[in-house]
């Protein structure tokens, strides 16, 4: 597991090196506290999102129960504020449905863009 306090080689949204995106919790598929992916990832969980109800509900809704506690999979559940690397196709998909998350640019991966565009992901920049 990648150290987050280490810098990324991967690129984020900008061109420049990726922040951290979250570590409490872990976030990423790595679990490395980045949006990291590979060839594994076949999710592309590569967009650091701020938690919102409405988010977590409507993935819910969509099968993806990111609110629920699971243990064996070192998985505490997500609450609104939480920061945690999303599926890009899910996160256009709420973005279709109007519940968007916020997004922190400088820790969204590059690959993202293969997806979304950049002017969808700025207009829902996260405050920081």
């Amino acid at each position: 597991m990648r150290d987050p306090a280490y810098p990324s080689s991967a690129r984020n949204v900008y061109g420049a090196p990726l922040a951290c995106c979250g570590t409490s919790p872990r976030t990423g598929f790595q679990r490395d506290g980045h949006c990291h992916t590979g060839p594994h990832d076949l999710g592309s969980h590569t967009v650091c999102a701020v938690m919102t109800t409405e988010f977590l509900d409507f993935s819910l809704r969509q099968g993806n129960d990111l609110v629920t506690p699971r243990p064996e999979l070192d998985f505490p559940g997500l609450i609104a504020g939480d920061r945690w690397c999303v599926c890009v196709g899910r996160w256009k998909e709420a973005l279709q449905a109007g519940v968007a998350p916020p997004v922190l640019l400088a820790a969204t991966h590059e690959k993202a863009l293969e997806v979304v565009t950049l002017e969808q992901l700025q207009a829902h920049a996260a405050r920081d």
